[in-house]
């Protein structure tokens, strides 16, 4: 069996610790605000980029190109390895479409070596939670076409729940309708989100107050998940509160047993806003 490397990008909000214990390689998309670009090794630390956009900042993001992508992929061409290379929703990005030409620009390069570049169709934690489900299969002794055949069939099967405190930031990344928009303005109304089987987000209901909004995430994921699955993750815009009263509900409530929480990254956080909340699991549909 040939040695192989995962991938990813920096959308997936693994945190860097995991990435580097676990192998996995990342490709960075950047942000750039108040004049300034911030690429991987000059991130904002999270709390700080967030309290910028409670003052008033807005972010702008730049997805992964080809180039860049090439520079990640091909160490591990030149070091014998294949690569499976799970990559940020192409309904959101065209980072999806540049590490495709990449692959298929190295594909020519490296001909006795395999590369394989799925489209996650997912984000943020929900992108990483298929990560973190397919190095558990590596680690376990599987080959790269069986973690690549288990990621093709389960990405359909990743719930993703969203709620954010408005809807401006998306609407104006151009992730939401105006119309959508408009409801996210509504006094006292949270929007739920999901990212749908086109990879892109979309308003799946409105709800009176955060507090219902973060009842009714999870009581709907708890009724949907896969029978037998302990994993929920969990992603934040700097309200890590809430997303510990989450956790804690999880586990006392539904014996959740590996409950992990992260930032909502600064790339999909500019879209966001602050106060993003989102929950993930492997369920019996999106």
């Amino acid at each position: 069996m040939s040695e192989y490397v995962i991938t990813t990008d920096n959308n997936s909000d693994l945190p860097e610790e995991y990435l580097k214990d676990h192998g996995v390689g990342c490709m960075y998309l950047s942000y750039s605000m108040d004049g300034k670009n911030y690429t991987h090794g000059n991130f904002l630390p999270e709390h700080e980029f967030y309290e910028a956009m409670r003052n008033g900042s807005m972010p702008t993001t730049a997805q992964v190109n080809p180039e860049n992508a090439k520079a990640l992929l091909e160490p591990y061409l030149k070091e014998g390895k294949d690569i499976l290379h799970l990559a940020f929703s192409s309904g959101l990005s065209g980072s999806c479409q540049s590490a495709r030409i990449a692959a298929e620009e190295l594909q020519d390069e490296y001909p006795e070596r395999k590369i394989v570049v799925i489209d996650t169709l997912l984000a943020a934690l929900g992108q990483g939670l298929l990560v973190y489900k397919a190095v558990q299969l590596k680690e376990q002794g599987a080959s790269m076409d069986e973690v690549a055949d288990w990621g093709e069939k389960n990405k359909d099967y990743i719930a993703s729940y969203v709620t954010v405190d408005d809807l401006f930031h998306l609407y104006r990344g151009g992730r939401v309708s105006r119309s959508s928009a408009v409801l996210g303005s509504m006094v006292g109304i949270k929007p739920i989100i999901r990212v749908n089987e086109e990879g892109k987000l979309e308003v799946i209901g409105k709800v009176r107050g955060r507090k219902k909004a973060i009842q009714t995430i999870i009581k709907d994921l708890m009724e949907r998940i896969r029978d037998g699955e302990k994993t929920v993750f969990i992603s934040h815009g700097d309200c890590l509160e809430e997303a510990e009263t989450i956790k804690q509900k999880l586990i006392t409530d539904y014996g959740m047993e590996d409950v992990q929480i992260e930032y909502v990254g600064p790339v999909i956080g500019a879209h966001t806003g602050v106060g993003v909340l989102a929950v993930f699991a492997l369920a019996n549909s999106r």
